[in-house]
């Protein structure tokens, strides 16, 4: 069964990003995620438009430091799992992770399993967005098995994390 791993990744602003309109997306963010009535096509249409261009703005380890760790993660978790390992983000930064889970299914995936080094309950994006996400697809092809590799057990994660001081003392 062919199976491929989606990585479920944060994602950050890139820092040239133009400051201005940083502010303004960050503004429409806003409006849009915390407004519980319908929101004027006007601003959807503002929001899209600089989302879209931050998403697509070119990325470099010099001003997107983190897509350069996560996919050096990706690469390494390839690596050691011998499954390829696509990268998708929350926000900020393409792919998106429904860009990433269609990439998938474009590989001809029979199987995708989607993990995210975000390790404690409680997020939002690891409780409500991914999740989500993963049903929208799995809804458009139900041909693929989705399975969401998460949450972490608590006492797992406290092992790795005090085996990775203790190297530190």
């Amino acid at each position: 069964m062919k199976t491929i791993v989606v990585l479920a990744m944060h994602g950050i602003p890139p820092n040239d990003f133009p400051r201005k309109e940083l502010a303004e997306f960050f503004r429409l963010h806003y409006i849009v995620e915390s407004m519980s009535g319908p929101i004027s096509q006007e601003i959807q249409s503002q929001y899209a438009v600089l989302h879209k261009k931050m998403r697509d703005w070119p990325r470099n380890n010099q001003n997107d430091p983190f897509q350069a760790a996560s996919n050096e993660l990706a690469a390494s978790l390839n690596k050691q799992s011998g499954y390829e390992v696509l990268v998708g983000y929350n926000e900020f930064c393409s792919p998106s992770l429904d860009e990433a889970l269609r990439i998938a299914a474009q590989k001809e995936a029979e199987r995708i399993l989607v993990t995210t080094p975000m390790m404690t309950r409680g997020g939002e994006h690891s409780e409500k967005d991914i999740p989500s996400k993963i049903q929208e697809f799995q809804t458009s092809h139900p041909q693929i098995e989705v399975v969401y590799a998460w949450p972490f057990d608590p006492e797992k994660v406290a092992g790795f994390l005090s085996a990775h001081i203790s190297q530190f003392l």
